[in-house]
């Protein structure tokens, strides 16, 4: 079997996990991007949510892929509201604010991998599920952010759908590896048709 060697373009603890427990071994490398300045970019151009969250993945695996052999993975998250991309909360008084916009509406999590090769995308993948929060008061806010704690600061929506952050919702539909920030199935059939694990 090919044995290509997976890098994760990315520090997030999150998929680097998912990888590894679905048997994939990959390299975690941090691409050095600067997420502010590009957003800020594709804002200006009116760029819709999903297509930034595509585009950030997409300069992750190249600027990555351009100096380091084999299959590499970057992947971006984006929380559209109503169409406004929302990003993760600078502290804990932002990430109130942010489930208060949040209640008791729907919003979607605009999930992107992409995979370059000798510096060149081979590989897209977009999926977008679709996330009901309940109605919120101020007081569940408060005892839900105490209870999360400031490690939700590193997520979008300012909620981990494996922890605590569950209670937030009356539905979700969606595959749940994306909402997790890694559309896993789609990306094992790729890396089974590049014989990087066994079909």
């Amino acid at each position: 079997m090919n044995k290509l060697s997976v890098i994760l373009a990315s520090g997030s603890a999150s998929r680097r996990s998912l990888l590894a427990n679905a048997g994939v071994e990959a390299t975690g490398i941090k691409p050095n991007v600067d997420e502010d300045a590009a957003k800020a970019a594709f804002r200006a151009e009116g760029m819709r949510v999903a297509d930034q969250a595509l585009r950030l993945a997409e300069l992750k695996a190249i600027k990555v892929s351009r100096n380091h052999s084999g299959l590499v993975i970057g992947g971006d998250q984006m929380l559209n509201l109503d169409g406004e991309p929302l990003d993760k909360p600078a502290d804990m008084a932002e990430a109130a604010r942010h489930l208060r916009r949040f209640s008791g509406k729907v919003h979607r999590l605009e999930t992107a991998i992409v995979i370059a090769e000798n510096g060149e995308p081979v590989w897209r993948h977009l999926t977008s599920p679709k996330l009901t929060v309940r109605p919120l008061d101020d007081t569940f806010i408060d005892h839900y952010l105490k209870a999360a704690g400031p490690d939700i600061l590193n997520t979008v929506g300012a909620y981990q759908l494996e922890g605590v952050g569950a209670q937030l919702f009356s539905r979700i539909e969606g595959d749940y590896f994306s909402i997790l920030g890694l559309p896993l199935l789609p990306l094992l059939d790729y890396l089974r048709v590049r014989g990087v694990i066994a079909a």
